[in-house]
């Protein structure tokens, strides 16, 4: 990455006095004059102050959901509390969701970690091609992958149907990031692995593997919150977790304690993945300035695996995109031209593009101070106010809509049901896939140029714009189009915080679908899936920009 990330610099001109050139002549000086570059960790634990504040306000607005939660506690009072936390159907509802997470995850990683090797580093027959296809389920709404399959197989409901469904719907979360990293190792580590004697399986484990952590753990993260605030997909196959169990208590109930002790339940699940990312993540460097290698790493011939490693591929694609496809189609056919209303298709596709666009922009912007602060100068604020972040990405939608509801309702109450208190929501629900995404780009922009560029006389905001905003706009637009892709599949916020009269695909899509008429959803299922796509092609651009290719 970085060969082509510093040229594409040096074409870019800067505010003020300096060029590019002038500015990587600076590292250079700097570098020669034995200044602390990035080896002294005094230095590169400051941050600006402007950037902690920034960080600062939006972590404690994630906060709110979870103070809303806390309130409602003390309220009901310690003895209805413990009553409600401390019953057998807390405990069902917690074994659910952790064997869900524990037996999701890894699978997802392994088939990641494989199908990204796989088309990035061997010599698979049209690799380019099965690329675009690992990435294009992220098009598919998780809910849309249920409703085809409990069309598919009727049958299909418990533990491992989730485990099946949630693994085809999420595990592009992780094949992307672990892919762009592999696209950007150098491939002189690996050189001098082999030269040391160590076989393909040894370099591959003791070289690659670790150089993927960041992006092994953003992304396990990312699919872990994910399973904990998923709310559709297991209503579809009848499989009982926390969130459906809460969103059930707050349909019943409206605001009821018992939904709440159970979201309080499951912000502590939360905690432990928080604290497992934290723990395996580590604090190490993952940039570096020079040159690096001038070529693409040269492809491992699989031989006689090829037919095994094609039929993988050919399974994935089937399960996560064949069956929706085929379902959809096979809905469509049935319910002919009556289906297509298109009055009521064009409101609700035009509410829901404006909704996608703006919100993933406030996202990305809302993410952007804490994935600076998370690579620039980690430390104990730093992990508290990223946490805060992700605390709000595992609570269900309904949770962070009624806490908006709440508090609009009795503090400023011309807020309720506007654009601004919407868009605000989906900031807090999505904020998670901006940060990730922005903080993995961050990680691979030198901190050296910020310096240098700050060494011409450049202000922070304008040093920190010229290099590490410009260098990480891929991974910016990656997780706008995550976060987008989120907006546009969301349901129970928009539901009880939209203006009155927005009906999104996805609000008209689970009305029909709740009414059993599957054949009036298969539209907005179509149409979902055919805004997704160009979101979804331009994630797999982007990641091959972010290695020069």
């Amino acid at each position: 990455m970085f060969p082509t990330a510093i040229a594409s610099l040096q074409l870019l001109p800067l505010d003020g006095n300096g060029t590019a050139s002038d500015l990587m002549q600076s590292a250079v000086d700097l570098a020669r004059s034995g200044l602390p570059l990035g080896t002294g960790r005094r230095a590169r634990r400051r941050a600006p102050l402007w950037l902690v504040v920034a960080a600062i306000f939006v972590a404690l607005l994630a906060l709110v959901p979870l103070a809303f939660i806390i309130w409602i506690a003390v309220q009901t009072g310690w003895e209805t509390v413990s009553a409600l936390v401390f019953r057998p159907r807390v405990g069902e509802l917690l074994v659910n969701t952790v064997l869900l997470v524990a037996l999701s995850v890894p699978i997802t990683i392994v088939l990641s970690v494989a199908l990204a090797w796989l088309t990035e580093r061997s010599d698979l027959p049209a690799a380019r091609l099965w690329a675009w296809l690992c990435v294009a389920p992220l098009a598919i709404p998780a809910f849309v992958h249920s409703y085809a399959w409990i069309t598919m197989v009727p049958g299909l409901h418990g533990l491992w149907a989730g485990v099946l469904v949630s693994v085809i719907a999420y595990f592009p979360f992780l094949y992307l990031p672990v892919s762009a990293a592999l696209r950007r190792l150098d491939p002189a580590l690996e050189d001098a692995a082999a030269a040391l004697g160590l076989g393909p399986w040894r370099v591959f484990w003791r070289v690659v593997l670790p150089q993927l952590r960041l992006a092994i753990c953003g992304g396990s993260l990312l699919v872990g919150l994910h399973l904990l605030a998923e709310y559709g997909l297991y209503v579809f196959i009848r499989f009982d977790t926390f969130t459906t169990a809460i969103v059930d208590q707050f349909q019943s109930t409206f605001n009821g304690p018992a939904a709440n002790m159970l979201a309080g339940v499951l912000v502590s699940c939360c905690f432990v993945l928080l604290g497992l990312e934290v723990l395996v993540r580590g604090e190490e460097r993952y940039a570096r300035v020079g040159s690096g290698a001038a070529r693409y790493q040269q492809r491992t011939s699989l031989g006689r695996a090829t037919i095994p490693s094609l039929l993988l591929l050919v399974i994935t694609t089937l399960l996560a995109l064949g069956v929706p496809f085929v379902t959809i189609g096979g809905w469509l056919a049935a319910g002919g031209a009556d289906v297509w209303r298109f009055d009521e298709i064009g409101l609700a596709l035009g509410q829901t593009l404006f909704l996608a666009l703006a919100g993933a922009l406030l996202a990305t912007v809302a993410a952007m101070p804490m994935a600076w602060i998370s690579i620039r100068a980690p430390g104990p604020l730093q992990r508290l106010l990223e946490g805060c972040n992700y605390i709000v990405g595992s609570l269900p939608g309904v949770v962070i809509a009624l806490a908006l509801v709440t508090i609009t309702v009795r503090i400023a109450l011309p807020l309720y049901q506007t654009l601004f208190t919407i868009l605000v929501a989906y900031a807090l629900m999505f904020l998670p896939r901006a940060l990730v995404s922005l903080r993995a780009s961050i990680a691979q922009a030198p901190v050296e140029l910020e310096r240098a560029a700050s060494s011409l006389g450049r202000p922070p905001l304008q040093a920190l714009w010229s290099t590490t905003i410009r260098l990480s706009a891929p991974g910016a637009a990656a997780g706008m189009a995550l976060v987008a892709l989120g907006i546009m599949n969301e349901l129970t916020a928009t539901q009880m915080l939209a203006p009155n009269g927005t009906r999104t695909l996805a609000m008209a899509f689970w009305s029909y679908s709740g009414e059993i008429d599957y054949a009036s959803a298969a539209p907005y299922a179509f149409i979902m899936v055919a805004m997704s796509l160009p979101l979804t092609w331009l994630l797999y651009v982007q990641s091959k920009r972010m290695a020069g290719r």
